[in-house]
């Protein structure tokens, strides 16, 4: 991605509340992604929901991070992270990263944004940054995430059963939607016969608590496989050379077992 490119997504996020970053993920990667989602999904046994959010039809798996060694390629992507890095900043951390296979006959997902429980007046900073990555084709009929461009700037979250006019994000696979967390979205209905499989990306300002828990999700013998960018997005370190310390020192630290390194200088 050239600095050209990096300007004129990361200007459209902040103008639409999305861009689309076509054909942005190597076409092994999604292969592997694919294989690995498909064996999670029969050795954990993973079912539906039983609620309109998740969805009925709807396969999802959390935590993807613990689970395999090919999803740490995802939150460190260099089509993607960058992007995220210019709407927030380096601080930024991993939210969550789950997996989402809407299956046939499933019903359009209820628009909501991915920031509406955070009590802050709308609209405010960019806080949340979101990604969904096209492990399948993303096409209208076969649940293709629908939003609707502009509303990361409205004044309020969209109530429970709200209904407004919807953009398909229509695109192939291995492309990937970066979108503002302000922004109304939801997944379309499914009205083929094959699944639509996406990987949502989720990440959040360095200040913020994560969604999925990802300090107590990652077995600590997994993170310390995990490069350090991986570290400091999943919440290994400081945002600001402050927030997250323990006793003035990296939450790295209690990684490596190199002992206390105090780095933290209050002012």
């Amino acid at each position: 991605m050239t600095p050209a490119d990096l300007e004129a997504h990361a200007a459209r996020v902040q103008r639409d509340g999305y861009t689309l970053v076509e054909d942005a993920i190597e076409p092994e990667l999604c292969d592997a992604l694919a294989a690995e989602l498909l064996r999670l999904e029969g050795e954990l046994g993973t079912k539906p929901a039983q609620n309109i959010f998740e969805g009925t039809r709807t396969v999802r798996i959390y935590n993807l991070l613990a689970r395999g060694q090919v999803f740490e390629r995802v939150p460190v992507h260099e089509s993607v992270l960058p992007i995220v890095e210019k709407v927030l900043d380096r601080g930024c951390l991993v939210s969550s990263l789950s997996s989402i296979a809407i299956g046939p006959s499933e019903a359009a997902q209820p628009l909501h944004a991915d920031d509406q429980l955070i009590p802050l007046p709308r609209p405010h900073v960019p806080i949340i940054v979101n990604s969904m990555w096209a492990i399948t084709d993303f096409t209208e009929d076969n649940g293709a995430t629908r939003f609707v461009p502009g509303s990361h700037l409205w004044p309020e979250a969209p109530p429970l059963g709200t209904t407004q006019p919807t953009v398909p994000a229509v695109m192939r696979r291995g492309s990937v939607l970066v979108y503002n967390g302000s922004l109304w979205h939801g997944g379309g209905p499914n009205r083929t016969g094959a699944r639509r499989v996406g990987i949502a990306m989720n990440y959040c300002a360095g200040w913020m608590r994560q969604q999925e828990n990802q300090q107590l999700g990652i077995p600590v013998e997994v993170a310390r496989g995990f490069s350090p960018r991986l570290r400091r997005l999943a919440g290994f370190g400081l945002y600001k050379k402050l927030v997250g310390h323990i006793d003035k020192c990296s939450p790295e630290d209690l990684l490596d077992a190199t002992g206390p390194r105090p780095v933290v200088g209050f002012f």
